[in-house]
């Protein structure tokens, strides 16, 4: 499975404000504050708290008015390794979302691409999202911004529409297009919406940054799947709401250009590390030479002969 090649950086900051509450549809939408573009329409349906002041931790009854639907995954699959029994993957995506939280720039926003096609970005999208919710303080957002060829709602049996693009052309509202995961109580979703003749008109507009601000002050994360690096338009006006961008890599399919291309289309600012994707029988130490913390305390299956996949 999954494990990090570049460490990202840490820090000793803790963690940031825990998300504000979602509240009921008839609740009026507090005004504009001066930063946000005058005339953009804010999708309605979720209130902010008053200047200067920070809002309260939410509760959750505060999501109760949202659709609530279950996952459908495919079993055997490599998505949500949690509580399946694959302890490697499900440890590489823990020290994924360690790394994240203590890094130095406290990034919220951050979006999961790839140098192209079939390297694993929307598989990672879905577990790192899932990771980051499973701390109790943490509510996230998975959102699929590939307006393209989008994947989530697939992988996740979520249904494609109402999403991202009909929120965007003004079909329906953002709460509308919000979905809350039955399985991770912290875990939300966007799907794609209805897919688009203009995803780039969607994306180049005021109502998307718009959207953005909006969904940054409901969640401590958003994580966004988007098309690879480079390949359209798209990537770059996502990119450009996101504080950080991870790279996922795949051993022996990845192209060696197209990688090397992306690497140098990242800002260095906004650069949070390369994951590497599908890495087999890996260990920090050598071939079994980690086994020892997953073994130890007695949790791998006793079907699980050659130990939990890296």
């Amino acid at each position: 499975m999954s494990r990090i090649f570049e460490v990202l950086n840490k820090s000793k900051e803790g963690v940031a404000d825990l998300v504000r509450p979602m509240v009921a549809e008839q609740i009026r939408r507090a005004p504009q504050t001066d930063g946000e573009p005058q005339g953009s329409e804010v999708p309605t349906g979720v209130a902010e708290a008053p200047a200067g002041k920070k809002a309260p931790a939410a509760e959750p009854s505060s999501l109760s008015h949202i659709r609530t639907l279950s996952l459908r995954v495919p079993a055997p699959s490599p998505l949500l390794p949690f509580e399946s029994g694959q302890w490697r993957p499900s440890e590489q995506y823990r020290i994924l979302r360690t790394k994240i939280s203590q890094h130095s720039k406290q990034p919220r926003a951050i979006v999961i691409s790839s140098p192209g096609p079939g390297d694993g970005k929307s598989v990672t999208a879905i577990n790192t999202a899932a990771a980051l919710s499973l701390k109790s303080e943490s509510h996230v957002l998975l959102l699929d911004a590939d307006l393209r060829k989008p994947a989530i709602h697939k992988q996740l049996g979520l249904p494609q529409s109402p999403g991202l693009a009909d929120v965007l052309a003004g079909a329906c509202t953002l709460e509308n297009a919000l979905v809350h995961t039955k399985e991770f109580p912290n875990l939300c979703a966007i799907s794609s919406g209805t897919t688009p003749a203009n995803p780039v008109e969607l994306l180049d507009s005021r109502q998307w940054r718009a959207v953005c601000t909006r969904l940054r002050d409901i969640f401590r994360y958003v994580i966004m799947d988007s098309p690879p690096v480079g390949s359209v338009a798209d990537y770059d006006l996502i990119q450009d709401v996101c504080d950080g961008v991870i790279l996922v890599v795949r051993p022996d399919h990845t192209n060696r250009n197209l990688c090397r291309q992306a690497l140098e289309l990242l800002p260095k600012a906004k650069f949070l590390g390369v994951l590497l994707n599908c890495v087999p029988d890996w260990t920090p130490a050598g071939k079994g030479g980690a086994d020892y913390y997953y073994y130890a305390s007695g949790k791998v299956p006793a079907n699980d002969q050659n130990g939990p996949s890296g």
